[in-house]
């Protein structure tokens, strides 16, 4: 599409979901985009959009997630970008932004996804709040920017200046006190979720409205366990479609009780789900126990599991899609790894686990068998975890789920499950990479996605041979010759830029 966006498009104050991305749009954004109160994503990349950011982009306080890169745009980016409160991604990159990147964003606590990379940025990279956690790659192909040692730039010069008492009480008293008041916030929080059989999540952490979910709702909202509401089956539970008398739609997880490991898995998956939080996870609304039932209430996902786009022959996902689903498993696993106290091994990922949402957004799911371990600990496989196939044999430990990893990405790109006839014996889907690796590596590819490429096979058989290859270093017999979950989100976002 080209032209100007029309000036009226900014009056439509209930659109949740804006993309305009990858088209021939220019002009100006202007001032109005302000009025767009209730979006969550707004999507402008690899346009033509020139001029400065507006400064009224800071008033939307629901803005989860906002790309503008591969656009003309320039100026400073908004100080008013420290009141996007709800932001996890922002994409600025590829412009020809200059000034500093504002110190008030450290204050975006829930942002995960930052780039500015290739603008032409100058001064401090902030080192707080967010900017903690992220990569030096994210400001590549700039100016002058100066900061920490961990960003890769040099260091900023140092002009010793008075601290004033005030400053002395911003900068170190009250932080501290703030730190301790989390910390006992957070331990309440905690002992009250023990002490209750259904654990509750922060109210901050979904989309819905927490509320009490009784064992009649549940069955009204999936019809009496209807097989017309039937989703899918499991080892120890089934997923079901509800739809509450509100008109909420959810997706209930029932588990079957005749099962002594069902309780297992039913705790276990409400404790993880209790204490994490993240973009790409099945979000989790309320739950029910009591000796009839136990149920989890999870955020519906429309477009259902990875499993029926990738075999079905109704169902077609392209290079991109398929490579986006990747890093959205990517992103989850570097998170659970990584990110928290202790590393969470979810012990069971495969495509029919992997659920997807209107967006086509991925999000993990089934943490009944997860398990959270503390760095460098493993576990002895001591009876069947996961699904032969898809799980690395040996110890547990987050190496594990980069095996697995390593799976779903050959069976994304090739159309062929780990557990197919062919697979016998020593002859495993990865030995048939490696022989195929990298001279008949088209030969392997899903001939679906082969034949939707067209003209431009040379030009995507180096990205085909760049997938393949992480695939096989994720997989290696030997744990510690395996990449971690931040290499290879980076080694996959890489494969995207290749791409693009």
């Amino acid at each position: 599409m080209t032209s100007t966006i029309p000036s009226t498009l900014w009056n439509n104050k209930e659109i949740l979901i804006l993309s305009l991305a990858y088209n021939l749009f220019n002009g100006s954004l202007a001032p109005e985009i302000g009025n767009f109160k209730s979006i969550t994503r707004l999507s402008l990349s690899g346009n033509q959009f020139s001029g400065d950011i507006p400064s009224t982009i800071g008033q939307l306080q629901n803005l989860e997630n906002l790309t503008l890169s591969n656009n003309r745009l320039h100026g400073h980016i908004p100080e008013s970008f420290g009141n996007l409160i709800s932001l996890k991604i922002l994409d600025l990159s590829k412009n020809k932004l200059d000034g500093v990147i504002p110190k008030s964003m450290e204050k975006l606590e829930y942002l995960e996804n930052f780039n500015v990379s290739f603008n032409e940025l100058i001064g401090e990279i902030p080192n707080r709040g967010p900017f903690k956690n992220f990569k030096s790659d994210i400001f590549v192909g700039n100016r002058d920017l100066c900061g920490a040692s961990q960003f890769k730039v040099k260091p900023c010069e140092d002009n010793t200046t008075r601290i004033s008492n005030k400053t002395i009480v911003l900068k170190y008293i009250l932080p501290s006190i703030l730190v301790v008041f989390v910390l006992a916030i957070t331990v309440i929080y905690l002992i009250k979720c023990y002490s209750r059989k259904t654990l509750l999540p922060a109210l901050s952490t979904f989309p819905f409205t927490i509320k009490r979910i009784s064992y009649y709702d549940v069955l009204d909202a999936i019809r009496k366990f209807g097989e017309e509401n039937l989703i899918g089956k499991g080892s120890v539970s089934s997923l079901y479609k509800g739809v509450f008398s509100d008109g909420m739609i959810a997706a209930i997880k029932v588990f079957n009780l005749d099962l002594e490991e069902a309780n297992n898995s039913f705790d276990s998956e409400c404790q993880i789900l209790c204490n994490i939080r993240h973009r790409n996870l099945f979000k989790f609304i309320s739950s029910c126990s009591n000796l009839h039932l136990k149920a989890l209430v999870l955020e519906y996902m429309p477009n259902g599991n990875l499993t029926k786009w990738i075999f079905s022959s109704n169902y077609f996902l392209n290079i991109a899609q398929r490579l986006e689903i990747m890093i959205d498993i990517a992103f989850v696993l570097e998170y659970l790894h990584h990110r928290n106290p202790y590393s969470i091994v979810h012990c069971d990922l495969k495509p029919s686990n992997i659920l997807l949402d209107e967006d086509m957004v991925a999000h993990v799911a089934d943490f009944g068998i997860a398990k959270p371990l503390s760095e460098d600990q493993r576990i002895l496989l001591t009876k069947t975890l996961g699904t032969i196939g898809y799980i690395a044999p040996g110890l547990i430990s987050a190496m594990a789920d980069v095996y697995s990893c390593g799976i779903m990405l050959t069976e994304t790109f090739t159309k062929k499950k780990p557990t197919d006839d062919m697979f016998v014996g020593e002859f495993t889907m990865r030995r048939w990479v490696f022989e195929s690796f990298p001279d008949e590596i088209m030969q392997i590819v899903d001939v679906d996605l082969v034949n939707a490429i067209g003209d431009n096979i040379r030009a995507k058989e180096g990205c085909f041979i760049s997938i393949m290859r992480l695939a096989l270093e994720c997989t290696t017999d030997l744990p510690n010759e395996r990449l971690n979950m931040k290499d290879v989100l980076t080694w996959l976002e890489k494969i995207k830029i290749e791409i693009f």
